[in-house]
């Protein structure tokens, strides 16, 4: 299995893909764990093994993104059931489940994950503030589906629906998104596996905001007074919807860093009853 193991290697780094997924590739294939892939490498493959991984190398050079292949993607400890057609996962979402843990909150918080996907966010903050109420809302039937199954695998109660933005779900502590935030414009330059996922968890018209902005309206309406909204934008549109927030009458706004240091994370607060009649931002049309 070295030598196949090896001619992976060499065709996904020739493609600027990387090296190691060939492992997922190889175990895939195998039907080996990797533990068990690595200590039979110099044994010989079972048999089909080697079309089976070629099939599946020739897959992955045309863009189809690996965490499909695979059927499950790890999020903040969590693995995940995905499927093709529904957001993958991204480590920038961890970052945003690691800000809603920080959050003041009370001991049983009401909290809200508007575009579930998979359930990744909703799931991961259950798992670590069981006393919390969770919904759940997306307007994928597919997606739907795909985040009540996750939660039945990992034995979380959240209540999933299949509603746009809030749902109507009120008297909340906590709202959470990562709404599609892409502007149109990087449709024509998106990697090519972006073209596996539901366009619309991803594009959001010409700024990238056509979500946010009516979940931010929405949002003003279901938080309880002082209460967190958290969301997950791109570095080039996070700013302007702080500065609107601000304009709003949102207290605390902030913008805050990814990893990789790039602006990626908002935090508001909704604010208090006596500010929101002054201001008047949350009346609706």
């Amino acid at each position: 299995m070295v030598r196949l193991l090896r001619e992976l290697e060499r065709r996904l780094k020739a493609k600027g893909l990387p090296e190691k997924e060939a492992w997922d590739l190889l175990a895939l294939a195998s039907g080996l764990s990797r533990k068990d892939l690595l200590l039979g490498l110099s044994r010989t493959p079972p048999p089909g093994t080697e079309a089976r991984a070629l099939a599946l190398l020739e897959k992955r050079l045309g863009g189809y993104p690996l965490q499909y292949l695979l059927g499950e993607v790890e999020f903040f400890g969590l693995p995940l059931k995905v499927q093709e057609g529904i957001l993958i996962p991204r480590p920038e979402t961890e970052g945003l489940v690691e800000l809603a843990l920080g959050l003041p909150l009370p001991e049983a918080p009401r909290i809200l994950d508007v575009g579930t996907g998979t359930g990744a966010i909703a799931l991961a903050l259950k798992t670590h503030l069981p006393e919390a109420q969770v919904w759940a809302t997306d307007t994928d039937p597919k997606a739907v589906a795909l985040a009540r199954e996750n939660a039945r695998r990992l034995g979380l109660e959240v209540t999933f629906l299949q509603a746009p933005l809030t749902g109507g779900v009120k008297d909340l502590d906590l709202v959470v998104s990562n709404p599609p935030y892409l502007p149109e414009a990087y449709r024509s330059q998106a990697p090519k596996e972006l073209a596996f996922e539901n366009p619309q968890a991803l594009y959001a018209g010409r700024e990238g905001l056509d979500v946010a902005r009516p979940l931010v309206q929405e949002a003003g309406r279901a938080l309880k007074p002082g209460r967190f909204l958290l969301l997950e934008l791109a570095p080039e549109n996070v700013g302007l919807l702080a500065q609107e927030l601000k304009a709003m009458g949102w207290e605390g706004v902030e913008v805050l860093r990814d990893l990789t240091g790039r602006d990626r994370y908002l935090r508001a607060r909704r604010p208090s009853q006596e500010l929101e009649r002054e201001k008047g931002p949350f009346r609706g049309p």
